[in-house]
């Protein structure tokens, strides 16, 4: 059975484990330092800091911003449930956004959100309803698309909010627009942080990695990645810390993998023209769009679909299509919806659920072949008839 996105092992991995087991460098070694001048150089990110997850990754950079307890956050609801769960460790609170067609935050309502249900005190900004100080919004860029940055990083500055960029998905992704030109996804916000789970663009078997322009903020992040060690001689810890390195052998898969990042992103690219051409002239499945604003890394290739009963039909696609050995996933279910999450304040959200119950992701692990992607567009089609 082939997942949504497999991981494509094609260049050095192998090689570069054997020299970490070798040399016994399994948790500390070369390669750590290696990858994270990688993705220095291909981000153009002035720190960076590996972790053991994208989610750690949000965890850290909240309590490295100075997110204090019962400070809000605004985060969308269409998004996995990591950055929230990151928000709630640090003891804050989320108030939900809706998102637009794209799937990404919808800009709009968070612009009138700000406006219309905020007020300002000293340098904070506070919730009108709750009276909690606002800390930060973290927009997530879905499925490798870009969230329009340009939009609200005037506004959180004036207003005082910090902007963590979840980029966990668009490792790869840089901006068009004119003020954000060749940008990379992740450098944006105060801090940007990545994910290299197994179903990203890149992995390295489970990681992250932190991002910023600040040397403070890269030196709190590393301290508490690192147990908040202040003499490592004799175990002085003067705060408390996580236990979130990522290990050397880790970073050998991912030194591996992202240096082969432009042949994943040139073949996820060709499997979304792929569905796009096949299911051009459909009635009732669409290949959802990446916003135009940005150069895209294709990660994901989602499908909404447009027929009365979604539920029904998402069912007998993904039955059949397990009989030839291929998965879909479906959207996931609004942040906002779940148990957890339902007693804390959303604004207005009407698109994230509608979204959310006729959008499937569609297998497009880089490594997929046309005879394959054919097999799977013709099972989809004859489950609409």
């Amino acid at each position: 059975m082939l997942g949504v996105n497999e991981p494509y092992i094609s260049g050095k991995e192998l090689k570069y484990l054997k020299e970490s087991i070798k040399s016994n460098e399994l948790s500390i070694g070369k390669f750590k330092g290696k990858f994270e001048n990688k993705i220095k150089q291909y981000c153009k990110s002035k720190y960076v800091s590996l972790c053991s997850s994208g989610t750690s990754a949000i965890q850290v950079a909240l309590h490295t911003l100075g997110i204090k307890e019962n400070d809000e956050v605004i985060v969308p609801t269409f998004t996995f449930i990591a950055t929230i769960n990151a928000v709630i460790y640090n003891k804050g609170i989320p108030v939900f956004m809706d998102c637009d067609d794209n799937c990404n935050l919808d800009i709009k309502k968070f612009n009138k959100f700000i406006f219309e249900n905020t007020f300002k005190k000293g340098n904070n900004l506070f919730n009108k309803k709750t009276k909690r100080r606002i800390f930060a919004v973290i927009p997530v860029h879905v499925w490798g698309g870009l969230v329009d940055l340009s939009e609200i990083t005037k506004l959180c500055r004036k207003s005082n909010l910090k902007i963590i960029e979840d980029a966990a998905e668009s490792l790869g992704s840089k901006y068009k627009i004119k003020k954000l030109k060749n940008r990379s996804s992740g450098t944006i916000g105060d801090i940007g942080c990545l994910s290299f789970n197994g179903n990203k663009i890149i992995t390295s078997a489970g990681g992250g990695a932190i991002l910023t322009k600040s040397k403070k903020y890269h030196q709190k992040a590393n301290y508490l990645i690192n147990q908040a060690t202040d003499k490592q001689f004799n175990y002085i810890h003067n705060n408390i810390g996580y236990n979130f390195r990522m290990s050397n052998i880790n970073a050998a898969i991912g030194l591996a993998q992202l240096e082969k990042i432009s042949f994943y992103i040139k073949k996820k690219k060709l499997i979304n023209k792929f569905y796009r051409e096949f299911f051009k002239n459909s009635e009732h499945l669409k290949i959802n769009e990446f916003p135009k604003y940005s150069n895209n890394n294709y990660w994901q290739t989602t499908m909404i679909i447009n027929l009365k009963n979604p539920k029904l039909v998402i069912k007998k696609i993904r039955s059949s299509l397990i009989k030839y050995g291929f998965s879909i996933r479906q959207a996931w279910h609004p942040c906002h919806m779940q148990i957890p999450y339902k007693k804390f304040e959303s604004y207005k959200i009407s698109n994230a659920p509608k979204i959310s119950s006729r959008l499937i992701c569609l297998p497009c692990s880089s490594f997929l072949k046309k005879k394959q992607l054919l097999k799977i567009c013709s099972i989809i089609s004859k489950n609409i008839k």
